[in-house]
């Protein structure tokens, strides 16, 4: 295991209850080791939001420089829609 540094942290009743229930279980061998993976869970979260916000600037940006907004007919945009909908559906059931 990398450098192991100890921090204190405050936690509700509930949630250290939670944490020891986990280790007399056994699904865990020490509160550390559940803190550990909370931790872990968290920064892959942390990353994959990271990620969304990074492709949602970049199609905002694709969007401003695809040009002005322009009127749509959103009975042409259904029934397109529909078509093409139905179309998929037919070509799987053949």
């Amino acid at each position: 295991m990398p450098d192991v540094q100890k921090v204190s942290i405050a936690l509700t009743g509930e949630q250290l209850d939670a944490l020891k229930a986990a280790v007399n279980s056994g699904e865990y061998a020490t509160t550390s080791e559940v803190v550990r993976e909370a931790v872990r869970d968290w920064q892959f979260k942390r990353e994959l939001r990271r990620e969304d916000i990074l492709r949602l600037r970049q199609l905002w940006d694709e969007g401003k420089a695809s040009g002005p907004a322009r009127k749509a007919d959103f009975n042409q945009v259904r029934r397109t829609t529909r078509k093409s909908t139905q179309t998929k559906r037919e070509s799987d059931l053949s």
